[in-house]
């Protein structure tokens, strides 16, 4: 008789599925997200708890950015329900600090660092600065978030002056400069060289930790992020696929996912590789 298996099955079908005991960050019930009258995914009940560490993968189309405005509460969900904090995202929340995908500087950019930091207080909301920014009490925001990401040397200078990785640190102060309890990051790391992409994951760790947050990034490489990881919500073929990174990035939960045969092997480093994808839906540097 074959032995039983029992090894963890992939939270494809889980109602709820918690990191640990305490405040849900995120909670979606039988989430769809639908363009006009075509559905780009649906069935998604996840419960993310405060202070985990998440990554959102799957290939390029696949729904990804389209999750990341339901959180934003830029985009209605199709079907189902998702609530930030207990309460359904809004537009501009504070509650939520976000640093878009591929943000770039004109080398003649003038705004200063932390001009452009102070933006995070107003002007998500109203898109031009207030003078409210002179107040004590935000200035002293301002000075926390650049020292929380290590910028003070370089604060003051224009942004299209700043190398990449300087721009990034600055982009995480701006989401952080509000005081958020969910830090939202979309493919932060895709513009940063190896060496950088290290540096900044573990920034991002670090404020993590100090201020408590929880963090749902982005990515198209799970490996630089291995370390810090709680789970994966992995979007692909119309699904939505929770649970830890040993659940989901698996030969078995992705085959089933894909309806195909994939293989995910392991170097003598620990990265990742996914094998077996068609071109076309290889959407991050660990498939190959």
């Amino acid at each position: 008789m074959a032995a039983r298996d029992t090894s963890p099955r992939p939270a494809f079908d889980a109602p709820v599925l918690a990191v640990t005991a305490g405040l849900e960050a995120v909670t979606a019930v039988d989430v769809a997200a639908a363009y006009g009258r075509r559905t780009i995914w649906s069935g998604a009940t996840f419960s993310i708890q405060h202070g985990s560490f998440l990554a959102v993968l799957g290939p390029n189309g696949a729904g990804k950015s389209t999750l990341v405005k339901i959180i934003l509460g830029l985009l209605q969900p199709a079907a189902g329900r998702l609530d930030v904090l207990g309460q359904r995202p809004r537009r501009g929340s504070s509650v939520i600090g976000y640093v878009p995908q591929g943000m770039a500087f004109d080398p003649e950019l003038s705004i200063r660092g932390r001009d452009f930091i102070a933006l995070g207080l107003d002007g998500h909301r109203w898109g031009l600065p207030l003078l409210s920014w002179a107040r004590p009490d935000r200035k002293r925001a301002i000075t926390d978030a650049i020292e929380a990401v290590g910028a003070a040397a370089y604060a003051d200078r224009p942004m299209g002056r700043l190398s990449g990785g300087e721009q990034q640190r600055l982009l995480l102060a701006q989401a952080l400069v509000g005081r958020p309890r969910v830090l939202l990051l979309d493919e932060p790391l895709s513009n940063l060289d190896v060496k950088n992409q290290g540096t900044i994951v573990g920034l991002i760790g670090e404020v993590a930790r100090a201020q408590s947050l929880t963090v749902i990034l982005v990515a198209h490489d799970v490996n630089p992020l291995l370390s810090l990881l709680d789970l994966v919500v992995y979007v692909a073929h119309g699904r939505v696929a929770v649970g830890r990174p040993q659940e989901i990035i698996t030969s078995e939960a992705l085959s089933r996912i894909y309806s195909a045969p994939v293989d995910v092997i392991k170097d003598r480093r620990g990265r990742i590789f996914v094998v077996g994808l068609d071109e076309n839906e290889v959407a991050h540097p660990h498939a190959g």
